[in-house]
């Protein structure tokens, strides 16, 4: 694989640097920025954003090493692609991608959340959800950090450097996009579109090079609390959510739909042996016969939009993630346009 770093051109090369360890470049993966851009200049590029989970994979002497966002050891979770990346010929890389679960022929987030929990291979077959881990950034190959070459060229590598079969695949994108691209998208199903600049390099960081376009809103909240259920409902009415600004968890309202009855009898057990007896939200919150929790899970909240006051509106439950910490979790915004 060495042969592939020798056909960069001269200008490409020297931006090549001695890559430290692997599991050390995969620390601080690259985040995009959430934007309402529709209007896209020839040097971006556009991805499926998919619905899945972030994981960065590092092959090197030690074996194979799937990272969460967050740096959590992922192998026992998904050992069916520790298997593929051990099976490849290249033998020292650092990749970056998402791992998803399709229903119906789309990503399905919920469907994922069935296998985040187990660790177990006979439990893991019993689940019947496969996944996919789809990659689309290269930050290491054969002992060089390739994380300064441009975007365009770090795909190219990517693609020449791993075989992809199932359950690996390569993320593939298009050269020309915007309003157009995101709407054929969404008639499609798919979540968004991710943007970005053919020309960026890696960072390590959150960045406007990214851009995240989304059909409907969604984001990650801090689960605070619960109220109790109703009538025949079982488990909990909803779940109180908030999200960061600064140090203070700011109350964003709360969501009682997307659960399952099974669902709903899991959260309130793991919500009992979290509780408070004072509410952690900076804001006052309105709600009788409400239990406060430690402020540590991190749910996946589908919504239609803002309101003026700041609260939810017409949010849906799809499942817990365990690949943020909760400290994380601020209100996305989109940033002011600027110019290219």
């Amino acid at each position: 694989m060495a042969d592939l770093l020798s056909t960069l051109p001269d200008e490409e090369a020297v931006l090549l640097s001695e890559a430290g360890p692997g599991g050390k470049l995969a620390a601080d993966p690259m985040l995009a920025t959430l934007s309402d851009r529709r209007d896209f200049s020839d040097g971006w590029i556009f991805e499926r954003k998919l619905d899945g989970v972030r994981v960065l994979a590092v092959r090197d002497g030690n074996g194979v090493t799937l990272l969460s966002r967050t740096g959590r050891r992922l192998n026992a979770t998904y050992p069916e692609i520790v298997d593929a990346l051990a099976a490849q010929q290249c033998t020292d890389f650092t990749v970056d991608g998402e791992i998803v679960a399709f229903s119906h022929g789309r990503t399905d987030f919920a469907r994922l959340q069935q296998r985040m929990g187990l660790t177990r291979r006979r439990d893991i077959e019993a689940s019947g959800v496969a996944v996919t881990y789809y990659v689309f950034d290269l930050l290491r190959l054969e002992a060089a950090d390739t994380r300064a070459l441009p975007l365009r060229t770090r795909k190219s590598l990517l693609r020449r450097a791993l075989a992809y079969r199932a359950p690996l695949r390569a993320t593939s994108h298009r050269n020309r996009g915007g309003g157009e691209l995101l709407a054929d998208a969404c008639d499609r199903g798919w979540e968004g579109l991710i943007a970005k600049r053919a020309n960026s390099r890696y960072q390590s960081d959150r960045s406007t090079d990214w851009l995240k376009l989304k059909c409907s809103l969604g984001q990650e909240f801090v689960v605070g609390g619960f109220t109790e259920p109703a009538g025949s409902r079982v488990g909990l009415g909803a779940l109180l959510l908030g999200y960061y600004d600064g140090d203070r968890l700011r109350y964003a309202g709360k969501v009682g739909t997307g659960f399952d009855h099974r669902t709903l009898l899991a959260l309130r057990t793991r919500l009992d042996g979290l509780g408070t007896r004072e509410p952690p939200f900076a804001d006052h919150v309105r709600e009788g016969r409400a239990h406060w929790t430690e402020p540590v899970l991190v749910a996946q909240i589908a919504f239609t939009e803002w309101t003026r006051d700041g609260m939810l509106r017409h949010p849906r439950y799809l499942g817990l993630r365990d690949d943020k910490a909760a400290q994380d979790v601020i209100r996305e915004r989109s940033p002011a346009r600027t110019a290219e």
